[in-house]
């Protein structure tokens, strides 16, 4: 009954916080709790459920389980109104704590209305290869409070800086679009490091990484005002709905949880197109005279899900989404439960003009037996039944994702996951660059992208309470890369029959040429020493390489006339060079062995 009526923050848990995930993620395949996993991040007040459920099954955890729990409860004292037990502090034990050996200032009131904790985040890894040495670091603070059991307000930031020669211009003689120095992470690159948008930096790249927001709850959900990264689809990888690889962009985000086998997600978003208005500028004053610098085009997202668990063993998802662009927020996008494509039609038909980016997707994960889980979620950009007929060479612009997670049985603290990805080709994109599945340039689906496949294997093993030692293995490939085209139009809006457009696209067979292709074999440890303070050691041998498309500069449409083929590479030389600058940063090219150990308080 204590954990279904305690009420505790609603401050979101961020996903990069990999450890509480995982020990939730291992209870749930052992069925020692129940709770969502196709929607994170969970909030504070839904992970300190959870462990209370657990704690209330206490029997049924191994040792090195319930030492976990225990650390885990008192990491998240607050939210069950008790203060935090730390090494070298000064505290009374009822309502404050400082904490000198893992940094942190705790505090609540003696009626339990107010409660603070403020946390310094410090860190640095340094990544060493035959070809040099990259120092990571990153120094920030995180601040967390709650008030009278109903307002929640939170805050953090982090500065983190790159610093390495292989980082420089120098090493990028093919990235001239990129005059500030090519770095780990940018759109273009197909590798899973969260994106970032960097300032101007020639020795590596410096960027700063601020989330905060604030939130309205009571027992059966909540409205916020908030900027973070949000994840949508079970993975362990990356999910191809919402991987929440891009910055974090802020939002209007509402969630219902009435009852145990329902939980409703929605959230309104403003995007960062990256796509210049003409229509929009500032007129600047320079000693040449006036300039005009023009404005980003105004980019916008809602998107619902709709989450059950009808029993214990099953759950399952389904949801809609707009991506949009007009001058201002369309009221319409703000009614939480709607089906948004409808609503686009009705704005937009009228005037025959082309329609804003809507999608659907759907999730499921079964737990047929303990120590099992299957997953899957689907993502449809555009769907037609008619494409599904063999006579008919169009495919769907879709992408899918399935695995398991096999764990805690015959060895326990032993766990096998296995996913498997594949976008279709066209899968993300828009002939309207401003509505295309990006913020900030980067896909907020799979990283990979469209036309490509993703596999990934691992197999983990938690020792010791903290501990968790990883070694996976991860095929990439990426195969020809298309423009979404639409067919000309003529002066009287009738489609020109000679020219052919996204139907000769979506024509084309999918999985066909490689363009690229990465293989990843990574040793991963990680150990939470005291709550928050890690340390971090991790080994990984990577091939990267680009493949020839020399050839391939022509296609047939579906008349199986020969036209040239819509390929966003055409006219660049196609080499496996240019694929492979194009695709991953020069550091890990080609058969590269690389190292890194790191260091930090919070995460």
């Amino acid at each position: 009954m204590l954990g279904l009526t305690a009420q505790a923050q609603n401050i979101p848990v961020a996903t990069n916080y990999t450890k509480v995930y995982d020990f939730l993620d291992e209870l749930l395949t052992d069925g020692v709790i129940v709770h969502q996993t196709g929607v994170r991040p969970y909030s504070r007040m839904q992970v300190a459920q959870m462990l209370t459920e657990a704690q209330a099954a206490d029997s049924l955890l191994n040792k090195r389980q319930r030492d976990d729990l225990n650390f885990y409860l008192n990491v998240f004292a607050l939210e069950r109104d008790t203060m935090i037990n730390n090494y070298v502090q000064y505290t009374d034990h009822r309502t404050y704590n400082l904490s000198l050996a893992n940094p942190q200032f705790s505090y609540m009131t003696k009626d339990k209305k107010f409660k603070m904790s403020i946390e310094p985040i410090l860190g640095a890894e340094i990544y060493g290869s035959k070809k040099g040495a990259i120092l990571k670091r990153w120094w920030g603070v995180d601040l967390k409070m709650d008030i009278v059991n109903h307002i929640s307000i939170w805050g953090s930031l982090r500065d983190i800086s790159y610093n390495g020669k292989w980082l420089k211009s120098d090493y990028y003689p093919t990235q001239s679009d990129y005059i500030d120095g090519a770095k780990l992470t940018k759109p273009g690159y197909l590798n899973n490091l969260p994106g970032v948008q960097y300032k101007e930096a020639n020795y590596g790249g410096d960027f700063s990484d601020s989330k905060g927001g604030i939130s309205a709850y009571a027992w059966f959900g909540s409205i916020s005002v908030q900027r973070e990264n949000i994840t949508w689809g079970d993975s362990y990888h990356c999910s191809n709905i919402l991987s929440g690889r891009n910055p974090a962009v802020p939002m209007i985000s509402l969630q219902l949880t009435p009852c145990k086998w329902f939980q409703f997600d929605y959230f309104h978003a403003w995007l960062v197109s990256n796509v210049l208005d003409s229509t929009k500028y500032y007129v600047e004053n320079t000693t040449a005279g006036t300039e005009k610098e023009y404005r980003p085009h105004n980019k916008f997202m809602a998107a619902n899900m709709f989450t059950f668990i009808p029993c214990k063993y099953v759950q399952f998802g389904f949801g809609n989404s707009i991506v949009y662009a007009e001058n201002n927020v369309q009221a319409a996008y703000f009614i939480p439960f709607a089906f948004f494509k409808s609503l686009d039609h009705l704005l937009t038909k009228g005037v025959a003009s082309e329609n804003q980016n809507s999608q659907a997707f759907f999730t499921i994960t079964v737990r047929p037996v303990q120590h099992l889980k299957l997953y899957g979620s689907f993502y449809l950009d555009e769907f037609k039944l008619d494409r599904l007929k063999s006579s008919n060479p169009e495919k769907n612009p879709v992408s899918y994702l399935v695995g398991f997670d096999w764990g805690g049985w015959p060895i326990k603290g032993l766990s096998a996951k296995f996913e498997f990805m594949r976008a279709y080709i066209a899968c993300y994109t828009h002939s309207i660059d401003v509505l295309t599945w990006a913020s900030n340039s980067y896909n907020m689906g799979h990283y990979m992208g469209d036309n490509a496949q993703s596999i990934f294997a691992e197999l983990s093993y938690r020792p010791i309470r903290g501990m968790v030692l990883k070694l996976s293995y991860t095929n990439d490939t990426k195969y020809n890369a298309y423009e979404y085209w639409r067919v000309a139009r003529n002066e009287s809006g009738q489609k020109i029959e000679s020219q052919s457009g996204i139907s000769s696209v979506l024509s084309q067979k999918p999985f066909d040429e490689k363009i690229f292709q990465n293989d990843v074999v990574a040793l991963d440890m990680i150990y939470e020493v005291h709550p928050n303070m890690y340390l971090r050691f991790n080994m990984t041998y990577n091939n990267a390489r680009g493949y020839d498309n020399l050839e391939k500069t022509m296609a047939k449409d579906v008349s199986g006339q020969l036209k040239p083929i819509y390929s966003e590479d055409a006219g660049e030389g196609c080499t496996a060079q240019y694929y492979l600058d194009k695709y991953y940063p020069s550091y890990f090219q080609g058969k590269c062995f690389s190292a890194m150990i790191g260091f930090s308080f919070g995460f």
